[in-house]
């Protein structure tokens, strides 16, 4: 093994790290939202600073082989593809954190049926599947897989697209709490944006693994920006 693929090899360890950490942001960020776990939402809170080290090294150990290894091809690739992946999930992290404040800054628990009628636990369900499918593409470089990202994220748009429907009928239901459910608009909207940056995972993977910038082929592959 030589020492560029010894330092690849490690970068994709960490970045599998950190993709398992945000992943359990957002389940946690979840299970705060549906149990109003105020301990539970100190601890997301706590490991934002975790995810965000996570993305200096990362970005730190690939500026390190960029400047020493000079990598070129698909090495060159790979490195390309693990930075913008880095962003995506520190910019996801971000979103649990956000998820979570939104919870705190809310009066009481919410209600089974509120939080079903608006989407949210199928959405956050969606969420999660989406970011652990994209881990797996990237593990076993699987573009089919990678591609299948897509039509999971169809779903959170769709979801979000109704939002304020919904949103507005539970106020017109119970204007008193008026913040609370404009949190929980906020809360969808975050996930939706989880479910685009997950797709922008999977484009990295697959640029990684074609040598495909997909963004251009949009059109092509018959889908929507």
């Amino acid at each position: 093994m030589t020492h560029l693929t010894s330092e690849l090899s490690y970068l994709k360890s960490t970045l599998i790290e950190m993709w398992n950490l945000v992943i359990d942001q957002i389940v946690e960020s979840s299970e705060v939202l549906l149990k109003n776990d105020k301990e539970l939402a100190s601890e997301v809170l706590a490991n934002e600073k975790r995810v965000d080290a996570y993305e200096l090294k990362i970005n730190m150990d690939c500026e390190n082989i960029l400047a020493l290894q000079t990598p070129v091809a698909n090495d060159l690739r790979f490195l390309l593809a693990v930075l913008k992946i880095t962003y995506n999930l520190e910019r996801i992290g971000d979103y649990a954190k956000s998820i979570v404040k939104f919870v705190n800054d809310s009066e009481g628990k919410f209600k089974k049926r509120e939080l079903k009628e608006s989407k949210l636990p199928v959405m956050f369900e969606t969420a999660v599947n989406m970011l652990t499918e994209a881990l797996e593409a990237f593990e076993k470089e699987d573009v089919k897989a990678a591609k299948d990202i897509f039509k999971r994220d169809v779903k959170l748009d769709k979801f979000n697209k109704n939002a304020n429907t919904i949103i507005a009928g539970l106020i017109s239901k119970k204007p008193e709490s008026v913040i609370n459910y404009l949190n929980l608009l906020s809360i969808i909207h975050k996930l939706e944006r989880v479910g685009d940056q997950t797709k922008n995972i999977s484009e990295e993977i697959i640029f990684y693994i074609e040598a495909q910038v997909l963004k251009h082929r949009k059109k092509e592959l018959g889908l929507k920006k």
